[in-house]
């Protein structure tokens, strides 16, 4: 038996040390989601707080044929999108070696001060174009890219079918691209006056 669904089958049965374990196991996973899709650390605190509470009073309501981190994560979204804050995460484009698009948060060294100008520019930048993308399309993208989920779970997690996972991912990464091309243009405009 995993032990997720042990200290489940456990809290169920009235537990409090076993349900407080699972928050334990998974409260960073949950705390980081809430930061990527809410900004503030105050506000992903709550919704974090918000999220294991309404997972502990609907507990029942969970199968154990289901995963539970996926769940949670379920929970996790619909209380931030409850909330409707707008994102303030922070992240870049990259290919891999295939030429598949992905999110890459920008690395903690090796950068020069100009290079750190440069970079923050860049974050406000990308910050200012993601407070734009609808919510649907962050939900999904930040699963991706910064929970690193797979398409699988996404779906679950967001209650929509595959498809629709690798739809709003695209959308994201096109509609992030093309709001990114325009902010560009008008500083380089700006910049000619």
């Amino acid at each position: 038996m995993p032990p997720d669904l042990y200290l489940i089958t456990r809290a169920k049965d009235g537990d409090a040390s076993a349900f407080e374990e699972l928050v334990c196991t998974h409260q960073d996973r949950i705390y980081n989601l809430c930061r990527h899709m809410l900004g503030q650390a105050q506000d992903a605190e709550d919704a974090a707080q918000d999220s294991f509470l309404k997972a502990y009073r609907n507990l029942g309501s969970f199968t154990p044929d289901a995963s539970f981190t996926t769940w949670l994560y379920r929970i996790a979204i619909n209380t931030c999108l409850d909330r409707r804050k707008k994102p303030l995460w922070l992240s870049l484009f990259q290919k891999n070696a295939k030429g598949e698009e992905f999110m890459l948060a920008e690395p903690a060294h090796g950068f020069t001060p100009e290079r750190l100008y440069e970079s923050k520019q860049l974050r406000e930048l990308v910050q200012a174009c993601l407070a734009g993308l609808p919510v649907k399309l962050k939900a999904a993208l930040v699963l991706k890219e910064l929970e690193g989920c797979s398409y699988e779970e996404i779906a679950e997690a967001l209650d929509v079918s595959l498809g629709t996972v690798k739809s709003r991912i695209s959308r994201a990464r096109e509609e992030l691209r093309q709001m990114m091309r325009k902010s560009t243009e008008t500083i380089q405009l700006k910049a000619k006056k």
